[in-house]
């Protein structure tokens, strides 16, 4: 489901003016760094801002090519475990607004997923959805495809909220809980 473009844009999860303070080196070496989730597929990466730019949580930056107007560079992914606790607060918030932001990627899941095995579906992948919900959902979108989550929730019943499903599952690949992977790189 994630492509292998590159990423043109993030959302700062925490800016470190002063760098880690568990960074052992002296004051004057340790420069300010940010961690930011992409849009798109969910990296989580460290940016280095450009000299006397200050970053605000939340905020939406450009990492494209030739149009960094606050990112001077992009210092590589990192794992969930180098978050910090203020990252790790904005984490679910930010993936929420993104996911709300472009829905049909997450809908069109819901129409296009297919079986992993001869066992288990896609869609099971879920957080609480199993081979019951799983069965509606493939004979609700049989006779219609889905529009919206809002949708989804009303043809397939007793369905957990699939916008928290979606969000939940985001969360549960980006800290590596699962070997599988839907929507994160």
């Amino acid at each position: 489901m994630t492509t292998g473009s590159k990423e043109e844009f993030v959302v700062v999860l925490d800016f470190l003016p002063n760098g880690y303070p568990f960074d052992s080196r002296n004051s004057f070496r340790k420069g300010p760094i940010a961690q930011v989730i992409s849009k798109n597929t969910f990296t989580l990466l460290e940016i280095i801002p450009k000299q006397g730019v200050q970053l605000q949580s939340t905020e939406e930056l450009s990492i494209g090519e030739g149009k960094r107007d606050k990112v001077h560079h992009v210092v590589g992914r990192i794992g969930p475990e180098k978050l910090t606790q203020t990252a790790q607060g904005e984490l679910e918030i930010i993936v929420k607004k993104l996911v709300i932001e472009s829905p049909e990627r997450y809908i069109d899941f819901f129409n296009k997923a297919g079986p992993i095995s001869t066992r288990m579906h896609q869609i099971e992948l879920l957080p609480g959805i199993g081979k019951k919900h799983m069965w509606e959902i493939l004979e609700a979108r049989e006779e219609k495809p889905f529009e919206s989550f809002e949708e989804i929730k009303s043809r397939v019943s007793l369905i957990p909220d699939p916008l928290k499903c979606v969000i939940k599952r985001v969360i549960m690949e980006i800290n590596n809980e699962d070997k599988y992977k839907i929507f994160v790189r």
